[in-house]
């Protein structure tokens, strides 16, 4: 599985959510999947993630939290190795 497929079916997953999808609303899901296809790539790659796509959509940390544990989900399914879900995770974690 690419990293863009692991997005899309990521985004899909929280788009499908009923708590979570009104903060998408008026949101470029082309450029956020983008943005966050980047940060996923790097982190697979063991580079710095891009800066998290969900900043900024006001959140609070439980729903971040649903959102990286949708991701983890996706990569668990997908079966990659456990140190590079682990890597991911400390990537997207909820920000401190």
């Amino acid at each position: 599985m690419t990293p863009g497929e692991a997005v899309g079916r990521w985004l899909r997953l929280v788009v499908a959510d009923a708590e979570l999808s009104p903060y998408l609303i008026g949101v470029d899901l082309g450029r956020l999947g983008a943005h966050l296809t980047a940060g996923l790539a790097n982190a697979l790659d063991g580079r710095p993630a891009a800066v998290d796509g969900w900043q900024g959509l006001g959140l609070s940390e439980a729903q971040h939290r649903r959102v990286v544990d949708y991701l983890m989900g996706v990569l668990w399914a997908a079966e990659l190795p456990d140190d590079q879900v682990a890597r991911v995770r400390r990537a997207f974690e909820v920000p401190a």
